[in-house]
Order: structure tokens, then sequence, then C-alpha cells
């Protein structure tokens, strides 16, 4: 048998536990709950999808039964600023291979600042200074887009498991083409990576598995061409008037 090198192998969600409330509601954890799960890559797996379907509480889900901080961090972050997060984690099975990681962090866009505050609080109380393992400045003296490049950049190391939600929501085309090659560079150092997106950018991770979810909550393995953010991309740019007017109209 091969020898399992993914941190997260699958995730599943028995559907005894259906609550019929949020989050059992969500078109993606409905489908979650009456399948077999979600199987994950060793490298890299991008789940996509439009708003409103789950994927971000699917991911938030991966990320705190997986002992992150539901607002952000590494494993050792313990604040909360607002409980906001549902309650998937609890019902959720993560299935894990044969290794664990060395390092690991979840950055989620929208709790950043709460995270970046928590890192200078950390460093004011201890000894040693904290800011140097994040690129030496304080997030909050840095433009978003530049704190999630160091925070990756500085922060990330081989061996490691990531769970990103939506990091592109910070980041210039030029920042998410940083971004990718660093993917690339810590998957090649045995990292794994779990990221929902809608960036056709980030989704050109090569050998990447790609997860989409449909309206209904349906999720299909799909090739590169065939992921929605990256088809409505190609087309709006090859005829953006169109779109447009299609906008207006509607």
């Amino acid at each position: 048998m091969r020898f399992d090198e993914r941190f997260v192998a699958r995730i599943t969600l028995d559907p005894r536990h259906d609550t019929g409330r949020y989050p059992f509601t969500l078109p993606a954890v409905r489908e979650l709950a009456g399948g077999d799960g979600i199987e994950l890559d060793e490298r890299v797996t991008f789940l996509v999808g439009d708003n409103g379907t789950g994927k971000s509480t699917i991911i938030e889900a991966i990320a705190v039964a997986s002992g992150f901080n539901a607002e952000g961090g590494s494993t050792s972050f313990r604040f909360a600023t607002r409980a906001s997060e549902s309650s998937l984690a609890d019902y959720i099975t993560v299935q894990r291979g044969l290794r664990r990681p060395r390092s690991g962090y979840f950055l989620r866009a929208e709790s950043f600042y709460n995270v970046a505050t928590e890192i200078e609080r950390l460093d004011a109380a201890s000894p040693e200074p904290l800011l140097p393992a994040y690129g030496g400045v304080s997030f909050h003296e840095r433009s978003h887009g530049e704190s999630f490049l160091d925070l990756v950049m500085h922060r990330f190391r081989p061996h490691g498991l990531y769970i990103l939600d939506e990091p592109e929501a910070a980041l210039s085309v030029r920042g998410c083409l940083a971004l990718v090659a660093r993917i690339i560079e810590l998957a090649d150092e045995r990292s794994q990576f779990i990221i929902a997106t809608h960036s056709p950018i980030l989704l050109s991770v090569p050998g990447a598995k790609i997860l989409q979810f449909d309206e209904d909550g349906r999720v299909e393995e799909v090739a590169y061409d065939d992921a929605e953010p990256v088809n409505l991309t190609r087309r709006f740019l090859s005829n953006p008037e169109r779109y447009l007017r299609y906008v207006l109209e509607d």
C-alpha cells in the first residue's frame, strides 16, 4: 500500500448529525452529509463555487477540527474576538494520513485584522520578539496584501498544513502570482494546502485538485479550464461589453 503523504486525507459528515439548522442548511454541507465525503490531494486542493454554497464554512470546519483557531493563526492561537464560527467542526470527521505536520496556519481574509492584533499583543508580552518570524514589521504597518505575503513568505514553512480561505481578497494580480509561486515551492517541500478561492490565477497551481461546488452543493472534480472562475473570467475578458450590458439590463 502506498504511504499516505497527506496530513488531511478526507472529511466526512454523518447524516445523523443533521440538526436541520445552519450550517446543515447550506447546500455543500447537505451534500457532504449525504455523500462519501471529500477526498483531499496530498499537495494542493482548491474548493470553488459561488457565494453561499458553503465552501468557506467547510474550510473553517476543517481548520477548527484540525486544531486551528476559528479566527485564524497557528494551532497555538487561542484568542476570540467574536465567536461567529459554525458548529460544523463538532460534527465532521477528519481522516488523517500517516504524517503529522511540523508547521501549520489557518489564514482567512475576513478576520486577518484580528490575527494581526493578536500577533502584536503576543510580541509585546513575549520575552523574545515574535515579529521577526512574520517579516519583522507589524502587519498593521503594512498594506493588507503586503501583510498576507509577509505571512506566507516568512511564517509558512516546509512540511506544513496550510488552510486558506479566499487569500486573493487582499492581493493584486502580482500578489496572486507570488502566492502561486510560494504554494508550489512549499508543496514541493511536502506541505499540504487546502484553499477556498474565486481566483483563476491561484487555480493555476500545476497538478492541483479542483473541487467545484454547484448551487445545489454537489461537488465535482474539474480541470482548470472547466473551473467556473476560469471559464467566466475568460468569457468576460473576451467580450466585457456584452457582460456589462447583460448586468445593466438585468
